[in-house]
């Protein structure tokens, strides 16, 4: 202490201020980023980047990955005229050879007309006036439509109105396709469409409905009491984990969270978790076994979109990676989803859907692959990257509406009077 202020009083204040350096240099952050948290007083982002995500950069980090994106061969859409939709792809499976994928199909007269012009033949919704179709492939791009797997039941059954959004799941030999079955026009406040299932020997069917709810709606004042969407299965600790979909509050837009209910036989019952919801976000569900536990792309809605998560016991989620352009209603291939793996190795493909492809007087979805390296057994470097380049276009298709576009001007003629 007494050299230092000697130092000082004889060198003056620059002597000083260099021994500080030094003496903080000693402590700064390496030039090299080092691949485990260093043992010095971090920042708070630093701190995060080293306890929140499973690496400190994207291209170590397993959950994370770009996504790239292929136009399937073998679906006709009608010329785009609305009549025809494909969306909502379940998992794809590999079995008889071939790759099996479900999907929400709409054939109707005329696209989309909104809830008041529905009727018996006139579509409410995209996904309004809907069957189960399926399609088999060899390469995960070429698909061949084997047509209906689960048909409207006749009314007042479970789905009379619309059968959407499936998914697979095979247990003990057997498959199961669990889907939304509307009893109202979507549009109509409560969307009633609890979870239904059917069952088959053969992903080829036939398919026999089990004529009962396998996960209803929640009680009055519940979060999950309009809906129950996107319903999809994973064997999990030898359970079947059934993720699913809600949207509530609307003040002033619909809140979209994911839930879980699990079984212990595929028909029920299923029993929800006490601490519903699980995802504070996403439109979709679309979740994969991962290392020992399950993990989560999150997509679209919530303060949390956009992000890949983690959680060890299926139920606390927590974010391991931020990235873009994810699939919508993504359907992975995922070989061990079935197999009650105590080691998931992630995913590289699968099907996911574009909504309102044309325009809405055209509403209709289609189908499309995703690529991406979610996979502990693939080492992608090019789908580690994370700095994105777009062409100006692609910024100019998201310009300002028309009132928007009188804001602004306001805002102009407001600042150019102050000025005068």
């Amino acid at each position: 202490m007494n050299r230092k202020l000697t130092l000082a009083l004889v060198g003056g204040l620059t002597i000083t201020m260099n021994v500080f350096a030094q003496e903080q240099s000693s402590k700064a952050f390496p030039f090299v980023l080092p691949k485990e948290k260093p043992d010095i007083e971090l920042s708070a982002a630093l701190e995060r980047n080293y306890d929140a995500y499973p690496a400190p950069r994207p291209e170590d980090n397993e959950l994370y990955s770009q996504f790239k994106y292929t136009e399937l061969r073998g679906f006709d859409y009608n010329g785009h005229d609305g009549t025809i939709s494909r969306r909502d792809p379940s998992k794809v499976i590999f079995a008889n050879g071939k790759y099996y994928v479900w999907y929400t199909y709409r054939n109707t007269p005329v696209p989309p007309q909104g809830a008041d012009k529905s009727n018996d033949t006139i579509p409410s919704s995209d996904w309004d006036l809907s069957e189960i179709w399926y399609a088999t492939s060899k390469d995960g791009v070429h698909w061949e439509e084997q047509g209906v797997a689960v048909p409207r039941p006749p009314k007042p059954q479970v789905g009379w109105r619309s059968v959407t959004t499936t998914d697979i799941l095979e247990w003990e030999g057997k498959y199961y396709l669990y889907y939304q079955g509307f009893m109202e026009a979507s549009g109509k406040r409560g969307d009633d469409c609890p979870v239904a299932v059917s069952y088959a020997e053969s992903p080829d069917g036939p398919w026999t409905p089990y004529n009962e709810i396998v996960v209803p709606n929640g009680g009055e004042g519940e979060w999950d009491q309009f809906s129950i969407h996107d319903p999809q299965p994973i064997v999990h600790n030898g359970k079947i984990y059934l993720y699913y979909k809600s949207d509530f509050d609307g003040d002033p837009n619909l809140v979209r969270m994911q839930g879980l209910a699990i079984a212990d036989h595929p028909l029920g019952p299923f029993r929800k978790h006490p601490l519903n919801p699980v995802i504070n976000s996403g439109h979709e569900t679309t979740l994969f076994p991962f290392k020992e536990g399950i993990a989560a792309l999150v997509i679209k809605d919530g303060n949390e979109h956009f992000t890949i998560q983690y959680a060890e016991d299926g139920v606390n989620f927590e974010i391991a990676a931020i990235t873009n352009l994810m699939p919508t209603a993504a359907g992975p291939f995922m070989p061990d989803a079935f197999t009650n793996t105590d080691y998931g190795k992630g995913i590289t493909w699968g099907i996911s859907h574009i909504t309102n492809a044309t325009d809405w007087e055209h509403n209709h979805a289609i189908l499309l692959r995703f690529d991406c390296d979610l996979s502990l057994d693939v080492h992608d470097p090019e789908m580690k990257k994370h700095n994105y380049y777009y062409k100006p276009e692609f910024y100019y298709q998201h310009g300002l509406t028309k009132e928007q576009l009188q804001r602004v001007a306001e805002e102009n003629a407001k600042v150019m009077d102050n000025r005068e």
